[in-house]
């Protein structure tokens, strides 16, 4: 495949994570994350929603991710604050 073609090949690092589980077998994990293509880098923040198989394995069910951006990570952690 073409380098400039679409679809490009993106490899994504974790860099950090926490994760804390709540009900019966689900989890949150928030994760700080670095995404790199032959363009650059980039680094961004992910909270995902997962659970356990009953191995014991991690499978991943939602995820939204944001800029690493104070003003905007401030915005988030204070709307969920007030909420």
């Amino acid at each position: 495949m073409d380098d400039d073609a679409p679809g490009k090949k993106v490899d994504f690092i974790t860099m950090s994570s926490e994760k804390i589980p709540f009900g019966r077998n689900n989890f949150i994990e928030v994760a700080r994350k670095k995404a790199i293509t032959n363009d650059g880098e980039n680094e961004f923040i992910s909270l995902s929603r997962g659970y356990y198989l009953p191995d014991g394995t991690e499978r991943f069910k939602k995820s939204v991710t944001i800029p690493d951006d104070k003003a905007i990570k401030d915005f988030v952690i204070e709307k969920i604050r007030s909420m």
